[in-house]
């Protein structure tokens, strides 16, 4: 919005006013990447917080205090008079998020039935999908306001308010229950999510015998994760959350609007382009929910970083033919629309398999002894990547030019090879039997077993 540009970062606006400036430039400053990335150095933060605080107040909780933190950092950001306040509120922010990011896949693989933990985990990307969506929507709708912008930040408490309040009328899961010692409690929970006509007695012995093992190694449960027979579990609470934001998919989503603007498109139509292309990408979370548990979790994997690869590729190809090696060259309108298009398959490649599976795997193979401190990990590591990626993206670009998506083709390419040989499928599995699929893995059982 160039009213907030004009408040906040005049040095973007006469960059984009210099006619020598080439497309890939346009926006190419460290202090508005700096303005987006301060979230994610908060919620790396928060993650590493957030394991103990998760294993000693429970989940639901973990969400309320998630809620709280992101509506006060909304509030600010809305009433912001200089940079100062925009950075404060990005980190209140990032603690709200990281809290939330730790707790709620957790909590939803904890009380999901395991035929149907993949729908239910899922359902996380879908929300975040459609807040993208909503997002873009009210950016259109008061980008010709001069107050607009901030309409657009405050607004983002709403969805934070409805989280919070509806955390407060959830139970907390079984297993954070029994793990803190409220038996009566986890049994009266479990029979609240299987139904007053299942018997839980079984499942609930199952959750006691695993608590009980994860007490008995309380004292050094942050340093258990790196025995070698987690090995597994510790590469993939790095490597799944590292390579999902290696995609590219959050940079081009939060810098879709500049992207599109630098492509051919103007202003009114970038911010429409996005919409497309979070529309696309609700869409293929709803594919991916409805045949996850059905067709498991590799293939997803597959066949989105196939298709994601070779989008990038192909989106490349037309940007080096259509703007000039330089980037100096007026693209059409139908290259800019071609590029939408190759860009909207992209985002439903990502859609039905890293998007979402990105935070049903870390949540469901971790075993209880270290599940915090997995998942916390796997947060941290989101957070760590995006913070890097969000930072320099914008530099990359005008200097890589059409070689950045060569660069995020190249990393797609080795997160498919990685899938293929070193994840086994997970889908059906319970929880507390998850240990099973490691030692019948060709290479991961060397480890596990003893």
């Amino acid at each position: 919005m160039a009213p907030f540009l004009q408040k906040f970062f005049p040095a973007v606006l006469r960059k984009m006013a210099e006619a020598k400036t080439n497309m890939y430039c346009m926006y190419d400053s460290q202090v508005l990447t700096l303005f987006t990335s301060s979230l994610y150095v908060a919620g790396l933060a928060s993650s590493l917080v957030a394991s103990r605080l998760t294993a000693a107040i429970g989940r639901r909780n973990i969400m309320v205090l998630g809620g709280i933190t992101f509506l006060a950092g909304a509030g600010i950001n809305g009433g912001a008079e200089n940079i100062a306040m925009l950075i404060l509120g990005r980190i209140l922010l990032g603690f709200g998020v990281g809290f939330t990011n730790q707790a709620t896949p957790i909590y939803l693989s904890e009380v999901a039935p395991s035929k149907w933990r993949g729908a239910f985990n899922t359902g996380f990307q879908f929300f975040i999908g459609i807040g993208v969506v909503v997002s873009n929507c009210i950016n259109f709708g008061t980008a010709k306001l001069s107050w607009g912008w901030r309409l657009s930040l405050g607004l983002a408490g709403v969805p934070a308010a409805v989280m919070t309040i509806g955390a407060l009328f959830i139970t907390d899961s079984p297993s954070s229950l029994v793990e803190r010692g409220k038996v009566e409690k986890a049994r009266s929970s479990l029979q609240k999510v299987r139904g007053k006509d299942i018997d839980v007695e079984a499942e609930l012995g199952d959750i006691m015998k695993s608590s009980e093992i994860a007490k008995a190694s309380a004292d050094e449960s942050f340093l258990t994760i790196f025995e070698r027979k987690y090995r597994p579990h510790l590469i993939m609470a790095i490597a799944i959350p590292s390579f999902q934001q290696l995609t590219g998919i959050n940079i081009i989503a939060f810098y879709a609007p500049q992207l599109f603007q630098s492509v051919g498109f103007g202003s009114d139509s970038a911010l429409i382009a996005s919409i497309i292309l979070g529309l696309v990408n609700l869409g293929s979370i709803l594919v991916s929910t409805g045949v996850v548990d059905r067709y498991g979790r590799r293939s997803l994997f597959l066949v989105g970083g196939v298709l994601m690869f070779v989008c990038q590729i192909a989106v490349s190809f037309v940007l080096a033919y259509a703007s000039g090696v330089a980037g100096n060259k007026e693209m059409s309108r139908g290259y800019a629309i071609l590029v939408l298009a190759l860009m909207c398959v992209y985002a439903a490649g990502f859609g039905w398999s890293w998007g979402p599976l990105a935070w049903l795997i870390p949540s469901e193979i971790f075993p209880i002894k270290i599940r915090a401190t997995g998942q916390s990990i796997a947060v941290a590591m989101n957070f760590a990547i995006t913070f890097v990626l969000s930072q320099t993206f914008l530099t990359m670009l005008c200097h890589f030019k059409f070689g950045t998506f060569l660069f995020y083709a190249g990393w797609i390419g080795i997160m498919t090879l990685f899938i293929a040989f070193f994840l086994p499928e997970t889908k059906g599995i319970p929880l507390d039997s998850m240990y099973a699929v490691w030692e019948r893995h060709w290479f991961w059982r060397r480890f596990v077993k003893d």
